[in-house]
């Protein structure tokens, strides 16, 4: 297989990844056939994920833009993936010439392409770092020459800690971040549940064993579960709901939207 340019030297391009799998269901072009391949099996059960993904993309947008009308000008986005259009710095700073975006993740291609989307962004800076060790990423240099942790940033865990596995300890993660962050933080998370998708559940189980396969655990959460995540923050109105549900800019309803974007569930919370 040919190495094409923008993937860095030294990963196995025969491996799928979750976030160039990603970047295929939003319709970009910064994937292999091996990760093609893996989504469209994916896909042979649960045939809306790209939906599902833009209906998760549409929220974060929505949330970003929440979090600058509220003062916010700030932003750590960990588990970010490969860029694409309508990123949270191209979402914040058209909302707020001055706001800084700080983006983090382990995969090495989103980070080299990250590295060469925000190239002559002052404002904006990639990071390599795993959300599982969360101190890496409070001390990395990248992020601490940008943003100013004694002020409130906005925490984004954007469809990321549904590949954490309980054994991991992805809460404490996230209430190790909680802690770091100043008062008047925002949390925006969003989660994949079975609750909400227009299938049985053995059916779109099929789709947990794909991303199993490839060693990259999907873990299906509850709105209890994932609700636990937000302890320590106040819940914005409404609260954690189907995406297409939180703050929309028209009203939707299930019988207007195809039924997979209403799978899953997003919400904002605000550190007191």
């Amino acid at each position: 297989m040919e190495r094409p340019a923008w993937a860095p030297q030294g990963i196995d391009i025969s491996v799928p990844s979750v976030s160039r799998m990603y970047d295929f269901y939003l319709g970009g072009s910064h994937n292999f056939e091996v990760d093609r391949e893996a989504a469209r099996k994916a896909m042979e059960f649960l045939p809306g994920l790209p939906k599902i993904m833009q209906a998760n993309r549409a929220f974060m947008r929505q949330a970003v833009r929440h979090a600058v009308d509220s003062g916010i000008d700030q932003f750590l986005d960990i588990g970010s993936g490969i860029p694409t259009f309508g990123n949270v710095h191209e979402v914040a700073q058209a909302a707020d010439p001055g706001a800084k975006v700080a983006y983090v993740d382990h995969d090495p291609v989103a980070v080299a392409h990250s590295q060469a989307v925000l190239e002559g962004n002052d404002r904006a800076v990639i990071a390599a770092a795993d959300l599982r060790r969360p101190k890496e990423i409070l001390a990395n240099p990248e992020i601490t020459g940008l943003l100013d942790l004694d002020r409130p940033v906005a925490l984004l865990l954007v469809a990321v800690l549904h590949f954490i596995e309980d054994a991991d300890d992805p809460r404490g993660a996230v209430a190790e971040l909680r802690e770091a962050l100043a008062p008047g933080s925002l949390i925006v998370l969003t989660h994949a549940s079975y609750e909400g998708i227009p299938l049985p559940k053995e059916e779109a189980a099929g789709t947990v064993g794909v991303y199993k396969n490839i060693r990259n655990p999907l873990i299906m959460r509850s709105h209890e579960e994932i609700s636990q995540f937000f302890e320590g923050y106040e819940m914005v109105e409404p609260g954690l709901v189907s995406m297409p549900e939180w703050r929309p800019d028209t009203p939707h309803s299930p019988e207007q939207e195809d039924p997979y974007a209403f799978s899953g569930f997003g919400g904002v919370g605000r550190k007191a």
